[in-house]
């Protein structure tokens, strides 16, 4: 696993050069958006459970089917390990956007996700869908667009990310695009 640090030493070690200009002024942003990029990672795990369980219910909805005799999210263990799918797959994201750097969810996430699937059976057109109803209510919490009206009685408003988030909202959007175009 790498951060936005140790991804710009390996990349200058890979050049046989130096941390250039450019890769600095990266690093000197990096830092400058840390409470922010906390927050953001705060404001994904502090609704992870209201967010899966809102994605897989998003998805159902579309294909009710999943949950009929034979669904992929029937019996009551199956729809569990869905849940429990979506929250390592958040997890993930919140490691790599801490970290500035995708290599944790390509590592440990990414790799074989797509083979495993198919071999357990799990659609991965389903599993892409969730993950994008996923995107769009992360991305949400950290811009801070969630409204009362759209979350209804389980509401809930961050209140801490201060200033325009949305290069950590586009980073975090970024990685849930990696883990779609990964499952297609």
């Amino acid at each position: 696993m790498l951060d936005a640090f140790s991804r710009a030493v390996v990349s200058a070690d890979a050049k046989t050069a130096t941390i250039g200009e450019s890769e600095l002024a990266a690093l000197r942003q990096y830092v400058a958006n840390g409470n922010k990029r906390l927050d953001a990672v705060n404001a994904i795990a502090s609704n992870a459970s209201c967010i899966v369980s809102d994605a897989v219910s998003g998805m159902i909805c579309e294909n009710t089917g999943l949950i009929q005799a034979g669904g992929n999210c029937y019996p009551n263990r199956r729809m569990a390990s869905c849940l429990r799918d979506g929250e390592i797959v958040l997890r993930y994201i919140s490691y790599a956007l801490l970290a500035g750097d995708a290599s944790v969810l390509d590592d440990r996430c990414l790799n074989g996700l797509k083979e495993t699937y198919i071999a357990l059976g799990v659609p991965l057109q389903s599993a892409g869908r969730a993950v994008a109803i996923m995107k769009a209510s992360s991305c949400a919490h950290i811009s801070e667009t969630n409204t009362p009206g759209m979350g209804g009685t389980r509401f809930n408003k961050m209140e801490t990310i201060q200033g325009d988030c949305s290069a950590v909202a586009s980073e975090a959007a970024s990685y849930f695009d990696r883990i779609i175009s990964a499952l297609g």
